[in-house]
């Protein structure tokens, strides 16, 4: 839960994600927040923790090849059928940065655990696989409610990122961003110290007052910060509203492929064309 929500710019917003902080960041197919993304590169960014919910790909990969993350959190970062995430995989190799792997289930079990004010929450299903022998933080008991049998679970840490940053299609006048069936957008901000959010569109309705609205809106107790960027999870795709753009996706993952071509990449400044 945070403080009032305020409206901000884009830029005003990215400057409230503190260097160093960790920063949750959604799937591409559930708001990415790509215009805050390279607002958070224009103004340098540095030392963030990313914590991926639970997977990533453009986002991750810019903020990493722009020499924002120290560690990201995830479960996997690839662009999807245009391949790997070439930033990611050089970053990973060059030891560029920390990798923290994990799971689906457990990035949405710590997230939950902080979520309900708890210090850790059970799981199944990942003992016994790769991943447990490289998380120390991770630990292993023994059910105290088994009756007979021997029966471990998996404790997990809460997740309480320091911001969760994410694109909504609305937000209204009071903070009340509509997210409709992201529950995992929802899962973040009840997680997050701090909640910042890029949307389509400011409307003027309550979103809480009716029915219809109010069972997909995350309220504005939630929500820190509200910044209005059309067409901001471009070039990733966004609900109903419009496609991803395929041959922009295409030039990022050929060019990122080499450090030079990401950086020619950067310095084009790439921006949708609003009302296109």
């Amino acid at each position: 839960m945070t403080e009032t929500c305020c409206f901000l710019s884009l830029d005003e917003l990215a400057a409230q994600v503190p260097d160093g902080a960790s920063l949750a960041l959604p799937k591409d197919s559930a708001g990415a927040p790509m215009a805050a993304v390279r607002a958070l590169v224009r103004r340098g960014a540095k030392d963030l923790h990313l914590i991926n919910v639970p997977t990533s790909g453009l986002a991750t990969d810019i903020l990493i090849g722009a020499g924002a993350a120290r560690l990201v959190e995830t479960s996997g970062v690839s662009l999807g059928e245009f391949g790997g995430a070439p930033r990611f995989n050089a970053a990973v190799k060059a030891g560029a940065v920390t990798i923290r792997d994990a799971t689906c289930p457990a990035i949405y079990a710590g997230l939950q655990a902080a979520e309900k004010g708890l210090p850790f929450m059970p799981l199944r299903g990942v003992i016994g696989s790769d991943v447990l022998a490289f998380r120390d933080d991770w630990k292993v008991i023994d059910n105290p409610f088994a009756e007979a049998a021997v029966d471990p679970l998996l404790l997990l840490p809460a997740i309480r990122p320091e911001v969760a940053l994410f694109h909504a299609r609305r937000a209204d006048r009071l903070g009340n961003v509509w997210i409709g069936v992201q529950g995992e957008l929802a899962i973040m901000a009840h997680a997050a110290e701090r909640t910042l959010v890029t949307v389509e569109e400011v409307v003027e309705d309550d979103l809480m007052a009716r029915e219809e609205s109010a069972a997909g809106t995350l309220p504005a107790v939630y929500v820190s910060a509200v910044a209005e960027a059309p067409k901001g999870a471009w070039p990733l795709g966004f609900l109903d509203l419009y496609p991803a753009d395929e041959a922009q996706l295409a030039d990022y993952a050929r060019l990122a492929r080499s450090a030079e071509g990401f950086a020619a990449y950067l310095e084009r400044g790439c921006a949708p064309a609003v009302g296109r």
